[in-house]
């Protein structure tokens, strides 16, 4: 018995890792929301992963987003704005803006994750 017991207190750090791992994987589900083998597969695939989007039902990787919808054409009425679909000849809009992304805009919405290259 004297012998077994310095051998179970050699076992007793064996607990510490696994102490060490949960906290820094609820530090990074608090902080960046996801774990950190859910960074490594979004570094390595270039979209964004979370186990968090698993338990909210969603899929493990998030789709590829659309590119916009072009915003409404909107003209001044009578005391009201109307708004179309597509532009009418002639007519100036109400908000007078850029109806597409700039690349800049483009290229960072369909950047990679975590953007680092």
């Amino acid at each position: 018995m004297q012998r077994i017991l310095p051998l179970l207190l050699l076992l007793l750090p064996g607990c510490e890792p696994l102490a060490v791992g949960a906290a820094v994987t609820a530090g990074s589900v608090a902080v960046i929301g996801r774990t950190p083998m859910d960074a490594v597969v979004s570094a390595a695939t270039g979209r964004d992963c979370s186990v968090v989007r698993l338990d909210r039902g969603q899929d493990y990787c998030r789709a590829e987003e659309a590119p916009p919808a072009p915003p409404p054409f909107c003209t001044r009425s009578l005391g009201r704005v109307d708004c179309w679909t597509a532009p009418l000849p002639g007519r100036r809009g109400v908000a007078d803006g850029p109806t597409v992304l700039t690349e800049a805009q483009e290229a960072n919405r369909t950047r990679r994750w975590p953007g680092l290259w």
